[in-house]
């Protein structure tokens, strides 16, 4: 029997998703030593511009965002950074800066502009780094040295504002491709739902960055350096509005999560029993393949799952429902959906709460991950040293109809590897 502690496959399989982040981060050192020692060498073309869109890149990179979470977490310096990569006229003039240069400017821009962030621990991770380096030089690559050799001599007009646009599209792509490689290296999360993400952030946040870029190559090759702050405002306001949106949904997630406690302060559950659950099965969703909406919906089900124990008369002994006959575990399930619908949450969490103690047949999967991760929970966190191996086998027992079977493999594969191998009490 496969368990959380038997990780010597777990360990092949670390090993084998880190030497691509391992790839990933020598490549781009690799890139930016030799951009640096072509720079060094040659010297710096049209300084100037390059000290403004240095300037441009690290005040973007002030502006950053923390948390690794963040898809772009500073999306000006991105598209300044795209912009350079992409400039081929400064007010009319041609310039001749080649890739190299970018990657330096880039690179030597974003680490000035995160030094206050590293310092609050802040700043960007390597992975991030990795990213912008190897993007940039991608950018740079495709444009620089045709552009340089008089390819896009005779471009104008929408053709040529057509090619930056497919250029921008094609490196956000490698870009989210990139990150997903990176983020299931370093998680081993499943990737195909990890690259699904990444493509879907593009239409958000992304898609605005690709715009600026190019609008802000094609502007100062028309207006000169000026048009860089002009074209950054838009950029900003739009980052200053999705700030305010990440900050109501975090609002909206405390609320839950103070919800969700009441049944630890009433006695109803033990302390932390909300949060482990919820914490689990957000990886188990994501070992699933849900995407970041469906897990969403799952993690706030997950933590108000035991609300509906507040309506009872008599507590259940140590809030274990899952020991409880069917029609106790329904009646609970909708007394909780009852009290989920009165809150004002999104009415699919309600129906997850409602339907967690249905057949499993009859559940969606959000319903068959939070049954499943409880009954987990309950059963392992007063079985002693052998209560997680215990618990999973009673589940794997019980898949006949009780539980979800690709649910508890899923389980299985989350605890094996150690993300959270036994129940916490903190």
């Amino acid at each position: 029997m496969s368990g959380p502690h038997n990780s010597g496959g777990v360990h092949r399989t670390s090993r084998g998703c880190s030497w691509l982040r391992v790839l990933v981060h020598t490549c781009a050192v690799l890139l930016a030593l030799g951009c640096l020692a072509c720079s060094l060498w040659s010297g710096l073309e049209e300084r100037g511009t390059a000290l403004a869109f240095g300037v441009l890149i690290a005040v973007g990179e002030l502006n950053r965002r923390g948390g690794s979470h963040v898809r772009e977490a500073a999306p000006l310096g991105a598209a300044g950074a795209l912009s350079y990569a992409l400039l081929g006229e400064n007010a009319g003039a041609p310039t001749h800066h080649g890739a190299g240069q970018v990657v330096t400017v880039v690179l030597a821009a974003s680490l000035v502009g995160s030094v206050p962030h590293v310092g609050r621990g802040q700043g960007p991770t390597t992975d991030q780094l990795a990213r912008r380096v190897l993007t940039v030089g991608f950018a740079a690559v495709c444009f620089q040295p045709l552009y340089n050799q008089g390819t896009f001599e005779h471009w104008g007009g929408p053709a040529y504002a057509l090619l930056l646009l497919a250029l921008l599209s094609l490196t956000a792509l490698c870009d989210a491709v990139l990150a997903a490689a990176l983020a299931h290296s370093r998680t081993r999360w499943p990737f195909a739902p990890l690259l699904r993400d990444e493509l879907r952030a593009l239409l958000g946040i992304g898609s605005a960055v690709v715009a600026t870029g190019a609008v802000m190559a094609l502007a100062v090759a028309v207006a000169g350096l000026w048009a860089l702050p002009v074209f950054s405002v838009p950029l900003l306001l739009t980052q200053l509005s999705v700030r305010r949106y990440a900050a109501v949904r975090a609002t909206n997630r405390q609320t839950i999560a103070s919800l969700a406690r009441a049944t630890e302060i009433a006695g109803c559950t033990p302390a932390g029993h909300a949060r482990r659950v919820a914490a689990l099965c957000r990886e188990v969703g994501r070992d699933l393949g849900l995407t970041r909406p469906e897990l969403t919906v799952l993690e706030y089900a997950a933590l108000m799952h035991d609300i509906g124990q507040l309506s009872l008369v008599d507590p259940v002994p140590a809030g274990a429902t899952a020991s409880l006959p069917v029609a106790e575990q329904r009646r609970i399930a909708l007394l909780g959906g009852a009290v989920v619908r009165q809150t004002g949450v999104d009415a699919a969490v309600a129906v997850v709460v409602e339907r967690q103690a249905d057949p499993c047949r009859e559940q969606p999967t959000a319903a068959r991950i939070v049954r499943a991760v409880n009954a987990y929970e309950e059963k392992a966190r007063d079985a002693g040293p052998g209560g997680p191996l215990t618990a999973l086998e009673e589940l794997r027992l019980g898949t006949a109809g009780d539980y979800a079977p690709e649910v508890v493999e899923a389980l299985a594969r989350v605890l094996s590897r150690d993300c959270l191998t036994s129940p916490r009490t903190g």
